[in-house]
């Protein structure tokens, strides 16, 4: 299974759109690792996971095909996850040689979002109403199943557990601690790796989103009760400008416990 990390950062980016604080002025900086663009991944080639404004970027700077993806999952309606708009640019008008379905699944209000600008009388969208809990099968070797987040009260945000030709990848990611039903989920499951949510970086809080503490600890509780399979391994992401540190900052933390620190246009095979 092929990850492809094609935006590693909280909402407003790293640097932020306005913002003049230190931590962004130091990426601008220094470039590289640490540019981060709002967060999304890419599984082999094929599926992806959140289709934030920054999707047109992705495509530019990887060179990605996004005629080939065929499955898009959709966490939450929060405008860094989704920004529907852009999915209309798959119609003819804008895109040639376009023939399969793009098959979008979400909770109701994800779907709702999408169906308000896209035209679904099309043969280009098909919309699939997901519940926490209830596997999809995409095909043969793929099923998805959703899982419950802590983040956003107002709507049920999802988490995805993905398996793969006998690889599984657990997308934690926008999340705090996980809710009680989907702890109790998971540790009837072992996985190759583990996408989490570390927004805070060293500030206090695992409410809505995680910190450094609470992935470590999670870190720990998946490797006792042997959730994370041999050379299974931990990726933190989606770190906020707010947290203060760098990519090299945040590998300083991480390393030492095996986790790895996930960047922009990065690639990890499973």
């Amino acid at each position: 299974m092929k990850l492809h990390f094609l935006g590693t950062a909280a909402a407003e980016g790293w640097p932020g759109l306005f913002c003049r604080c230190e931590f962004c002025q130091k990426a601008k900086q220094l470039g590289g690792k640490n540019i981060r663009t709002r967060s999304s991944v890419l599984i082999d080639e094929t599926i992806k996971v959140d289709f934030p404004p920054d999707t047109y970027y992705h495509m530019l700077r990887d060179q990605i095909d996004m005629a080939a993806v065929e499955h898009l999952f959709i966490t939450h309606t929060h405008t860094d996850h989704l920004f529907a708009a852009d999915l209309e640019k798959r119609m003819p008008v804008c895109a040639k040689g376009v023939e399969h379905p793009l098959h979008i699944y979400g909770h109701d209000l994800a779907l709702h979002h999408c169906a308000r600008e896209l035209d679904l009388k099309s043969k280009l969208y098909e919309l699939h109403l997901v519940q926490p809990f209830r596997t999809v099968q995409l095909d043969d070797e793929t099923q998805v199943t959703p899982l419950l987040a802590d983040h956003d009260r107002k709507q049920t945000c999802l988490l995805y557990f993905i398996e793969r030709k006998g690889k599984a990848l657990l997308y934690g990611n926008d999340s705090g601690w996980f809710p009680d039903e989907t702890w109790t989920w998971l540790e009837q499951k072992s996985f190759d790796a583990a996408i989490l949510d570390c927004t805070k970086g060293p500030l206090p809080g695992r409410r809505n989103h995680m910190n450094i503490e609470a992935v470590l600890e999670i870190n720990e509780l998946f490797r006792q009760k042997r959730m994370l399979r041999e050379n299974g391994r931990i990726i933190a992401t989606h770190f906020s400008h707010n947290c203060g540190l760098l990519h090299e900052d945040l590998e300083k933390e991480f390393s030492p416990h095996g986790v790895l620190v996930a960047y922009d246009g990065m690639v990890h095979h499973l």
